[in-house]
């Protein structure tokens, strides 16, 4: 039976030999084509947007006050449970490629592109918590477009949190129309 090697669109012994080497380095392999510090500044960043947005949704889901309070507080309850499922994506990922997830409270403000907010009434909180979902929808496309075909596992999860970010835009727009 001839064998199919001489018609792979690659070269598996180059392959087999390659993936002995670095073996502490477990997932990341020597093909892996993105800059890795660049990879892990940029996930970090968003680590830290997650981490802020977690502790934004929890203050609101705490503080909201009004006739509307358990809708509104549900709702901040479910977006704040999805951002920090997000979180840990994200760190998990960093984890894997050999970085550090920094979730030092100490720098997460000089790396978040979201804010906590300073909102009192539930249309104020609804407003801030949009955009920062509209703030973390743009900056996710960037990144999806950044490891791009190069790192498919890390643009699929990111793609998986964008859609969510996206879900969490239009529930907020929502509740502010209605009012």
């Amino acid at each position: 039976m001839e064998s199919n090697k001489d018609t792979l669109p690659y070269n598996l012994n180059e392959i087999k030999k390659n993936a002995k080497k670095s073996l502490d380095q477990g997932a990341v392999t020597t093909d892996y084509p993105l800059d890795l510090n660049q990879a892990h500044k940029l996930l970090n960043a968003a680590l830290a947007t997650e981490i802020m947005c977690v502790m934004r949704y929890r203050h609101h889901q705490i503080i909201a006050k009004g006739i509307d309070r358990p809708q509104i507080a549900a709702e901040f309850k479910e977006h704040g449970d999805d951002e920090q499922r997000h979180m840990m994506m994200i760190a998990e990922r960093i984890n894997q490629l050999g970085g550090n997830p920094d979730f030092n409270p100490a720098t997460v403000p000089q790396r978040t592109a979201t804010e906590y907010g300073t909102g009192k009434d539930l249309v104020k909180l609804i407003e801030e918590d949009l955009v920062a979902e509209r703030i973390a929808i743009m900056v996710y496309r960037e990144l999806i477009e950044w490891f791009g075909k190069d790192d498919p596992t890390t643009r699929r999860i990111l793609e998986d949190i964008l859609k969510d970010e996206e879900d969490h835009a239009d529930d907020l727009a929502d509740i502010l129309n209605i009012k």
